[in-house]
């Protein structure tokens, strides 16, 4: 591995750490955008990426149910992982799709309260209403403007 790969890989690696993700994951999803071939096993991630075996493999994990990563047939027991294709927009859908229960816990709050505590009401309404935008109006309209734009960007080249 070059030293720019690494700092690709590092970079990708504290870019995941600043949204929440172990860093660890985000070396493993840099390395699986840019390594060749782009299928690696897991003792191959585990090589190339300094760290055990069983590290990349609590990492994969989560990867794979979340999106990021697909799991390959392989004909030696050794599973072959890749990036999965539209990854990071499965995983936007999802978090945005969280926001409903922002919702139900804001709705339920309100009713507990009642009409007599107009601050707290006000802060409820605040969460419940930006939880129902983002959930249903941002969601539906931020996916069509990146699929419109990931489409344009596409065909310019």
């Amino acid at each position: 591995m070059s030293p720019d790969e690494t700092e690709f890989i590092d970079r990708i690696g504290l870019f995941m750490e600043t949204i929440g993700a172990p860093r660890t994951m985000g070396r493993i999803y840099g390395w699986l955008m840019i390594c060749d071939p782009p299928q690696q096993s897991l003792t191959e991630l585990a090589a190339a990426l300094g760290v055990s075996k069983a590290s990349i493999s609590t990492m994969i994990r989560p990867m794979q149910e979340g999106g990021l990563v697909d799991r390959l047939p392989s004909a030696t027991r050794q599973h072959l992982y890749r990036i999965a294709a539209g990854g990071f927009t499965h995983i936007l859908q999802v978090q945005l799709a969280r926001m409903d229960s922002g919702v139900e816990a804001a709705e339920f709050g309100l009713s507990m309260i009642g009409d007599d505590r107009p601050e707290q009401r006000e802060r409820l309404e605040d969460l419940r209403d930006f939880c129902q935008f983002t959930a249903k109006d941002a969601r539906e309209e931020l996916m069509q403007r990146w699929i419109d734009y990931r489409a344009a960007k596409r065909s310019d080249r």
